[in-house]
């Protein structure tokens, strides 16, 4: 059994071969960061409440509510879950299933979150033609058709847009020109804005912005109040963050999260 109350250091994936093993955890009892690690088989992290940061060497990747990020098996990859993070975890022995051999975020169902909670509360011990294995079997026919969705930040092993993506994390508020950006990584404005596309496949505005999006979905995933968010990002108004949230995933803050069911 892999029951909910199971510390993660416990458990080990990689010593099972079932088509598909999962497991819940809540982070208000446990470490919220893993440091960086793999696994053999495949995993997809999803989030029932709060929300969880994906690291992985080609970027970062957010989990609110409803979302979940597949990560392939053999890629390295570290995490750091909200405090009031309650994750699934859902680890598929590679080749059980069509997923993409890249890490990406899907939209996630409520049946498909419904099948993973519920093969979290049994027994990993299942044989072939049990009802666990034909569960399973639903499931991943489920997640491959899963779509998915744009909420990571594309970040490459080049030092200097590194360096950008480090300082905006630090102060997402800093709203400095692509002129000034450049000065301070020793490059003319032309060389930063083709690096910036060479690298990320973003302009940097839209670079930015994506990475501002990302720590606002964590934010609010938190329980932080959209005009602190707004202000935290150095958005002159509430509307004008809330126009770009809108514009970017299709629903206001407060939608997207009633939506979740995370208000």
């Amino acid at each position: 059994m892999f029951p909910s109350q199971i510390a993660p250091e416990d458990f080990d994936p990689d010593t099972s071969y079932q088509p598909a093993i999962a497991l819940s955890l809540e982070f208000t009892r446990y470490e919220l960061d893993a440091p960086a690690h793999t696994h053999r088989k495949g995993q997809l992290i999803l989030a029932l409440h709060g929300a969880v940061t994906f690291t992985a060497a080609n970027g970062i990747w957010i989990v609110p509510p409803n979302c979940g990020v597949w990560v392939p098996g053999g890629v390295v990859h570290s995490n750091r879950a909200t405090d009031n993070a309650h994750l699934a975890f859902l680890f598929v022995e590679p080749g059980a299933a069509a997923l993409p051999d890249y890490c990406c975020t899907l939209g996630i169902s409520a049946i498909v979150r419904e099948m993973i909670l519920h093969l979290a509360g049994l027994s990993s011990d299942y044989s072939a033609n049990s009802h666990t294995a034909r569960l399973v079997r639903v499931l991943l026919d489920e997640l491959t058709l899963m779509p998915e969705e744009r909420l990571n930040l594309p970040v490459s092993d080049h030092p200097k847009v590194r360096e950008i993506a480090k300082a905006l994390t630090c102060n997402p508020a800093d709203r400095a020109t692509m002129a000034i950006w450049a000065e301070r990584v020793a490059l003319s404005e032309r060389s930063l804005a083709r690096l910036i596309v060479q690298e990320t496949g973003l302009t940097f505005g839209r670079w930015r912005q994506q990475l501002q999006l990302i720590i606002a979905l964590r934010e609010l995933a938190k329980g932080v109040a959209v005009q602190k968010v707004s202000e935290a990002l150095g958005y002159e108004s509430v509307t004008a963050f809330i126009q770009m949230f809108k514009k970017a995933l299709g629903k206001t803050p407060a939608r997207y999260f009633e939506h979740a069911g995370q208000v």
